[in-house]
């Protein structure tokens, strides 16, 4: 996690070489206008490193990771431009997300088990590199992206229920199903722990046996109290195991036996391990052979909609440029930009300095990303960048 959360945020600062302009400013070349909002220089190079970092985090190197990243290295610009317009267009839309925001940083919280608000936003602040309200920031305007490509384009992508059964009856062999269990669990770490703690433990791990069995959402409790960082996120959610003799990932027999037959919904007492208590909750058992329509009428719907998804983003984010003031400076590559629009760039003497104040700069917000939503859904074009939109 610790990981995932780093990014960093790079200012290079000079000072002024007379007493008239002593002031620190930080010098940062302006590649682009987008409405109300700039993109900088340091933005594309810092959004580079973050592409590097994220392509070796997952285990891209030498001619692979060269490959990948000189793919992505063209679309740097459009990202940010793409970013922009969807933030504009959800402020635009009154879009309201600080519930969200705040159930997110709660769960962030909880998963970093740092109760005290002052040292988990220092925690914060020492993984990404920047100031906990900042950091907020950028996860609400991700967000807010988000809000806007579900109501605006995700929403707007239909299927009749006839399209999906003629897909299914068109494609059976792809719902063939073997027999597998799908399984949640919550595990209670003992480790390190004396007598009393590991009696806390179980008792923690009966106590929450005994709420899954009265209905609270498995799930949630998993998110909430399992020391399994590696699926406590996803609810505890583990991969599907198939029958010890048959092919597929296979639970241990001992295991296998506590859940196999049982049905969806049960959940076990707390299994004792050397390290901890496991409690595992059967979430679904699929069968053997064809999965009817019904069993599998989201996963046709999925199917269908990804192809269709791209390029409706794609065209929803063209019509965003049609009517946006857009200018891009020589040199810089929009792979988004639509024909016929000109975003070519005003001579700089009638704009306002590329040299701006420290506290101006720091109080622009537009220029901060997560990690990991580097690359925004839709094709890239070969235009120059002299084609956007004004």
């Amino acid at each position: 996690m610790r990981s995932s959360l780093r990014t960093s945020l790079m200012l290079v600062c000079v000072l002024a070489p007379s007493a008239v302009y002593a002031e620190i400013t930080i010098m940062d070349e302006i590649v682009c206008k987008v409405n109300g909002d700039i993109v900088t220089k340091s933005e594309l190079d810092r959004k580079e490193k973050d592409l590097e970092q994220f392509l070796h985090e997952n285990g891209l190197t030498g001619e692979k990771f060269e490959e990948e990243l000189k793919g992505q290295q063209p679309n740097l610009l459009r990202q940010e431009i793409d970013d922009l317009l969807l933030t504009q267009k959800a402020k635009e839309m009154d879009i309201k997300v600080d519930t969200d925001l705040n159930k997110q940083m709660a769960d962030l919280q909880r998963r970093s088990k740092i109760t005290d608000p002052d040292k988990f936003e220092a925690f914060v602040q020492e993984q990404t590199g920047m100031p906990y309200e900042d950091y907020r920031g950028m996860m609400k305007d991700n967000l807010l992206r988000q809000r806007v490509i579900g109501e605006e384009v995700s929403r707007k992508i239909q299927f009749k229920r006839e399209e999906l059964e003629a897909y299914y009856n068109a494609h059976k062999d792809e719902f063939m199903r073997q027999e597998e269990v799908f399984l949640r669990d919550i595990f209670i770490s003992t480790f390190g722990m004396n007598a009393q703690g590991v009696a806390a433990a179980e008792k923690k791990a009966k106590d929450l046996v005994a709420r899954a069995n009265k209905g609270e959402n498995f799930a949630d409790l998993a998110s909430a109290n399992s020391d399994k960082a590696s699926n406590a996120a996803q609810g505890g959610a583990l991969p599907p195991y198939t029958k010890n003799g048959t092919p597929g990932d296979h639970m241990p027999p001992e295991l296998e036996g506590l859940v196999w037959d049982k049905a969806k919904g049960f959940v076990t007492d707390p299994i004792k391990f050397d390290d901890g208590f496991e409690i595992l909750y059967v979430d679904d058992h699929q069968k053997a052979g064809l999965a009817t329509f019904d069993e599998v009428q989201g996963e046709v719907q999925q199917k269908l909609f990804e192809p269709r998804f791209n390029p409706a983003l794609r065209g929803y984010l063209n019509k965003l440029r049609e009517t946006a003031f857009l200018e891009i400076k020589p040199g810089y590559l929009d792979t988004g930009a639509i024909p016929n629009k000109d975003t070519s760039w005003v001579d700089p003497a009638q704009l306002k300095p590329e040299t701006i104040k420290k506290e101006d700069y720091l109080a622009q917000t537009h220029h901060k990303h997560l990690l990991g939503f580097i690359p925004i859904p839709g094709t890239s074009t070969n235009a120059k960048g002299t084609s956007s939109s004004r």
